[in-house]
């Protein structure tokens, strides 16, 4: 099967700058697409635009974000509105994992924090770029420790209990319902959209708090980020995409926890997610839109 052709598509990608984010955004640049490097750090940001200037020969761009800043979330969001018409692709990759209880600063438990709240800020901020585009489409990452995943809503800064492992997996299971319910609100809407998840398949990134001579070791065992980023990029190129789907390494689908799939928790995780970001959807019925 040929690959797609993404001459004037723009997607945004965060967390590029390392672990499955960068292959992702080289191999999106390298088919045609005008590629936008959204992470924290600026060094690391425009060393990735350099390695996908020196490895493909195409031009990307650094954007300043930072998912535990809903601030940061707002300032990208604006700029953006600034200078682009549309955005076709948003690709949800970045992430923090395993590690000891931090809050983010606007006082949120840091996984949950940024892995769910920061990327609902920001996929509700670029809404109406998203919209603009006919068949944009939203991927998020997620894992399949989704699995082990609960949401504790009277606890959700894990105050009274907080575990590495038990705190990763309540994110991971958010953005899958994440995904799941912006599918169903983008239908009642009318919106020519497409969400979606992928598991990455146990992977050598740089997500795990782990010390550096184990990281090592454990790497020996792990695929690489290249093969990391397969379902990702089928979610977000292929024509076989449908949506809510969820891709797994194959890339193939996979079937979600039950969990992930339930609907009125879906619905109570959007609804506090919108109060706690204090940023609304606003998926408004375009007349025309199949």
């Amino acid at each position: 099967m040929s690959e797609p052709d993404l001459k004037g598509v723009t997607a945004l990608v965060t967390g590029a700058n390392s672990g499955i984010g960068l292959p992702t955004a080289r191999e999106l640049a390298r088919r045609g697409a005008h590629v936008l490097i959204a992470c924290r750090n600026e060094t690391r940001g425009r060393a990735a635009v350099e390695h996908i200037r020196r490895t493909t020969g195409t031009e990307t761009e650094y954007v300043p974000l930072d998912l535990a800043s809903l601030a940061s979330v707002h300032a990208l969001a604006d700029r953006l509105a600034d200078r682009l018409d549309g955005l076709d692709l948003l690709i949800n990759n970045a992430g923090v994992g395993l590690i000891a209880r931090r809050l983010t600063e606007d006082g949120f438990e840091k996984q949950f924090g940024t892995n769910h709240l920061g990327h609902f800020a920001l996929t509700g901020r670029l809404l109406p770029l998203l919209t603009a585009r006919p068949q944009a489409r939203v991927v998020t990452v997620t894992s399949d420790s989704h699995e082990e995943g609960e949401i504790d809503f009277d606890d959700l800064a894990a105050e009274r209990k907080y575990g590495r492992m038990s705190a990763y997996a309540r994110s991971k299971l958010a953005n899958l319902l994440f995904a799941q319910e912006l599918q169903r609100r983008a239908v009642v809407a009318g919106l020519d959209l497409l969400s979606l998840a992928v598991h990455p398949g146990t992977t050598a990134t740089n997500i795990g708090a782990l010390p550096k001579p184990v990281k090592k070791l454990v790497g020996l065992f792990l695929q690489s980020a290249d093969k990391g980023a397969e379902p990702t990029l089928y979610a977000a190129t292929s024509p076989g995409a449908r949506p809510s789907g969820y891709y797994g390494p194959g890339p193939a689908p996979l079937m979600p926890a039950d969990r992930a799939l339930d609907k009125d928790l879906a619905v109570r995780l959007w609804e506090i997610s919108e109060k706690l970001t204090d940023v609304p959807f606003l998926l408004t019925h375009r007349p025309g839109v199949r």
